[in-house]
């Protein structure tokens, strides 16, 4: 049994920042699995210590974990002489995460383009903010290589 504890100022950032993820469409035990490991002192926790800590079942915290590995959200580690596998944020990898969201953006709005191409022209309005829609994406796509140029100077 792990001696692990957050504060209660931990938990309530932890309920804070999962509502975040769950607007954004993550169930509810997942969005509070990222929360944890961002809110957590120790970036590296355990299944049990995520468990017990945030008060889910085994079975919820199972589920929340491997939709979250799967969303390349979380990654473990393991540890020499130790069974157990330890569950950390991805934060260190956010420069590869954003390019990937962006190179998915691309191929969203490459099919946007395609579903624009096979839309009636009586559904006028409709095809015009889809059309702005793909506007802006793809105004994105460009401008996101200058924006990663900007940052590293700003940070040099």
């Amino acid at each position: 049994m792990s001696d692990f504890k957050i504060t209660k100022a931990q938990q309530e950032l932890i309920e804070k920042m999962g509502v975040v993820h769950e607007r954004s469409g993550i169930q509810p035990a997942a969005a509070r699995i990222i929360a944890l490991l961002m809110i957590s002192d120790r970036t590296e926790l355990t299944f049990d210590e995520i468990q017990q800590t945030l008060g889910i079942s085994k079975s919820s915290a199972s589920v929340a974990i491997n939709l979250l590995l799967s969303m390349n959200r979380i990654e473990y580690i393991t540890r020499a002489g130790d069974r157990k596998r330890y569950f950390r944020s991805r934060i260190m990898a956010w420069r590869e995460d954003m390019k990937s969201q962006i190179q998915r953006m691309t191929a969203m709005s490459q099919l946007l383009r395609e579903i624009l191409e096979q839309r009636p022209q009586n559904t006028g309005e409709f095809n015009s903010i889809l059309a702005e829609v793909i506007d802006f994406m793809e105004f994105f796509q460009k401008e996101a290589p200058a924006l990663f140029r900007k940052w590293d100077e700003k940070n040099k």
